[in-house]
């Protein structure tokens, strides 16, 4: 699936991955290939990529997340 994530002044990561781990408000929650539609608040925590290169981290202190037709954006602060 696409995933991108964004802060306010740059984009930290644009490309494919097969899992999105995240931090949710009520814990974690995952995201695979052809996950259904999805809006949800980010957490203080981690946000996990399973990509072709291996796994990548990124710490987020809150964000949003929208998941649609296979394309993943995520929003951070």
């Amino acid at each position: 699936m696409k995933v991108k994530i964004t802060k306010p002044d740059s984009v930290l990561f644009e490309g494919e991955a097969s899992l999105v781990q995240l931090p949710g408000t009520d814990g974690l929650f995952e995201l695979l290939d052809n996950h259904a539609p999805i809006i949800s608040a980010l957490a203080k925590g981690t946000i996990r990529l399973k990509t072709a290169e291996g796994e990548q981290l990124f710490d987020v202190n809150a964000g949003v997340i929208k998941c649609q037709q296979n394309e993943v954006l995520i929003l951070i602060q």
